[in-house]
């Protein structure tokens, strides 16, 4: 009985030594994966922060569209109560 324990110890001892290599392996490409992903998610942030700073042209029509369309509802909303003024006082 102690003769096969002889033989298998060697085997187990080698086989698991190859599996420390894998192992290795696996935990290289897990932290080389996570390292990946937070350079994406870096970027991301970076990016999203530059976006916020700056305006691009289309944003700029946008804004100028509704400023104008807010300062001609103002003028128009001025006109009928101006126009209500008038009305009240006889002009």
């Amino acid at each position: 009985m102690r003769r096969p324990l002889r033989v298998l110890a060697p085997v187990l001892l080698i086989a698991s030594l190859g599996l420390t290599g894998c192992l290795a392996a696996a935990a290289t490409g897990a932290v080389v994966g996570t390292a990946g992903a937070a350079v994406g998610v870096t970027g991301k942030v970076v990016g999203t922060g530059v976006d916020l700073v700056t305006t691009s042209d289309r944003e700029r029509e946008k804004k100028e569209r509704k400023r104008r369309k807010k300062e001609e509802k103002a003028r128009r909303k001025a006109e009928r109560e101006a126009a209500r003024e008038a009305e009240r006082n006889g002009w």
